[in-house]
């Protein structure tokens, strides 16, 4: 018999199995490989073995010739086969009978399960249960079918991404490992906290470009928006009249576009072409203030030097106009146009807007030579955002100056942008019958702030754009990474769309049970440890891994900016002051830029 025989299947069924242990000093002997979350080797038949997770522990008492005779029985659930050649399945398993022997899994075939086959290249980390098996992944899988990293707040998300993202880009002990030949990676992180920088920022002789995008350096002009995100900008939906101002802003967007690329064919709402913004306000406010000459041959806006206008794109764009008074008298009669008065709220948040210093990087955006950005410059923003200008694998788009009333268009904006050059690169590639050798991951930290489960008009742009991308993106070369502390409030359309999942603390049930129910059938097990992971531990799951596991990563070296302060440390050490001008400066300086 072999020594890692411990006893045999006492029961079977679809929602788990039934071992005895007969044996306490079998027991005993290998009590350490028998804990919660341990993995079981049951023989099928003659050949293959089905590999069971351990998921409780229970002892019974016979009594036999009046004495009590121990006994223990573990429940466990099947995660896959083992066939005889040593291969690992996680699917098409067919479940032991009673009576079949069972073995607590010796080292060597754990390490060969998890570690993987040609495939399961990329070392996630240690397995908590036996630290000296790493744990490797597919990372094809992994990077290519979305990934969804969870945790309660402290837990130790922003390492755990900062770690999987360094191993990508060859990061490693504050140096950049891949010095002499830079990797194809190309990532996209949207940094809510400003944490990220300090995990990618290297020293110099490291020649690592980090791609560094804040309030004072992104390209992001206004007509890059498409209509929704224009019309999240500028429209209240709620406004009785808001049919009328779409629609009229729609038209004088068209005709200023056209207007100002008149070498671009079938320009429509959305083409990524330049328009004036303050001629656009212009033609609003003149709409505003139209008044209709109403005598014969007239019946068009007359403006108060008595001019008739034909056309209003040859009139209203290039200022305000002054028109001929309301009328009725019959050598003067004019009467009010169509929208006379109905824009007075529209045309004052639209001024409001404009003047809003905070905006000006998105409303008023210029060049380092003062210029403002035009058609001709969209190739260079486009380059900016996925890093070819500086050849930098990551770019981080840092969100925390951006004012919260614009930055989920500010989101959606940048993720549509990148999308929609996947999308196109991709038909490109595919003309000469090839799959897209530029793939990007966007990683959407704190998720849940601007793809939430609300259905609230100020959510739609950044919603729609992440959930194409987690619905489409596959197809072109694009993945996403959504990061969560509160997972049960992110978009559930999104995180139907991951197949890998990394979930380290969760304390909150409702998150708990929401996790839960997303992972596979074959999984849910292991959940049960949520609670309970310590800093850096987390559940993996999903198509990347052999086996569901509890593993434990690495801390980043360098690390992320999301440390929490010690408060009680701090709070025992003698009085500090404070600098409060140093504080002071830098507030007002912050004020002058957003305001």
């Amino acid at each position: 018999m072999s020594t890692n025989r411990i006893g045999q299947v006492l029961s079977s069924a679809p929602d788990g199995l039934v071992v005895e242990i007969s044996d306490v000093k079998v027991f005993e002997e290998h009590k350490q490989r028998l804990q919660v979350g341990r993995y079981l080797k049951i023989a099928e038949g003659n050949i293959d073995h089905v590999i069971a997770v351990i998921s409780g522990v229970r002892a019974i008492t016979k009594t036999v010739n009046d004495k009590p005779v121990w006994a223990f029985l573990l429940d466990c659930y099947a995660i896959g086969t083992l066939t005889k050649d040593g291969h690992f399945i996680r699917s098409g398993m067919l479940l032991p009978v009673p009576t079949e022997p069972v073995d607590v899994l010796d080292d060597d075939t754990l390490a060969s399960i998890f570690e993987g086959g040609e495939a399961f290249t990329f070392p996630l980390g240690v397995l908590v249960l036996n630290r000296d098996v790493q744990f490797k992944i597919d990372g094809d899988r992994f990077f290519g079918k979305h990934v969804a990293i969870v945790g309660s707040t402290g837990a130790g998300k922003s390492c755990a991404v900062a770690k999987i993202l360094h191993d990508v880009v060859g990061i490693a002990d504050n140096s950049n490992k891949r010095i002499e030949q830079q990797n194809n990676a190309h990532i996209v992180i949207f940094d809510i906290h400003s944490e990220y920088e300090a995990a990618f920022r290297l020293a110099e002789e490291q020649q690592f470009t980090l791609n560094y995008l804040d309030v004072d350096t992104l390209a992001l002009p206004y007509w890059l928006m498409n209509s929704e995100e224009l019309e999240s900008m500028f429209i209240e939906s709620n406004e009785a009249n808001s049919h009328n101002q779409v629609s009229q802003f729609k038209h004088a967007v068209i005709l200023n576009k056209e207007r100002h690329n008149p070498s671009v064919e079938d320009v429509t709402y959305d083409t990524p072409v330049y328009f004036s913004l303050a001629e656009v306000c212009n033609y609003i406010e003149n709409m505003n203030k139209e008044v209709i000459g109403k005598l014969a041959a007239e019946n068009c806006p007359k403006l108060a030097d008595g001019t008739l206008v034909s056309d209003r794109g040859e009139h209203y764009f290039a200022a305000v106009q002054d028109f001929v008074p309301q009328s009725t008298a019959k050598d003067t009669k004019a009467s009010n146009g169509p929208f006379h008065g109905e824009f007075n709220r529209f045309v004052s948040r639209l001024e409001a807007k404009r003047s809003d210093m905070r905006l000006r990087f998105l409303l008023d955006p210029t060049k380092e030579d003062g210029a403002p950005y035009v058609t001709a410059d969209f190739e260079n923003i486009i380059r900016q955002y996925l890093g070819y200008i500086d050849k930098a694998n990551v770019s981080i788009v840092d969100l925390s100056g951006i004012p919260f009333e614009v930055r989920n268009i500010v989101i959606s904006l940048v993720a549509r942008l990148v999308f929609d050059f996947a999308f196109h690169y991709s038909k490109l590639c595919h003309e000469e019958d090839k799959l897209n050798d530029v793939p990007i991951m966007v990683v959407c930290e704190e998720a849940h702030q601007y793809v939430p489960q609300s259905d609230a008009v100020m959510y739609r742009a950044s919603r729609q754009s992440i959930e194409r991308i987690a619905k489409e993106g596959r197809k072109y070369g694009l993945s996403v990474m959504v990061v969560s502390q509160r997972p049960s409030e992110v978009a559930e359309t999104i995180f139907a769309q991951c197949n890998n999942f990394v979930a380290m603390r969760l304390t909150n049930n409702n998150d708990q049970n929401y996790v839960k129910r997303l992972f596979p059938e074959t999984s849910k097990g292991v959940a049960d440890v949520l609670p309970n992971l310590g800093p850096g531990e987390c559940v993996v799951v999903g198509d990347a891994v052999q086996v569901p596991a509890v593993v434990q990563l690495d801390l980043p070296k360098p690390e992320p900016q999301s440390q929490s302060v010690k408060i009680y440390k701090e709070w025992q050490e003698d009085w500090k002051d404070v600098t409060f001008g140093d504080v002071v400066k830098r507030w007002r300086k912050e004020s002058e830029t957003k305001e």
